[in-house]
């Protein structure tokens, strides 16, 4: 198995903003604001995972 060095420039993944209140409709619209940011919070929940495996063990300078 290979391992690929970390590049410096590995910045940590950042969350997604959430949507304001007047964002959202409240018509059922599909999708809707709230399923775009929860698919994003999900997306960002993973590359955090997958970031933080490969910054496993890593010194913080």
């Amino acid at each position: 198995m290979s391992t690929k060095p970390i590049p410096d420039d590995d910045p940590q993944p950042v969350p997604p903003e959430p949507p304001a209140p007047e964002e959202c409709c409240n018509s059922g619209c599909i999708p809707c604001v709230y399923d775009i940011y929860n698919e994003a919070l999900d997306n960002y929940r993973e590359a955090l995972k997958t970031w933080r495996a490969r910054h496993e063990g890593k010194s913080g300078g």
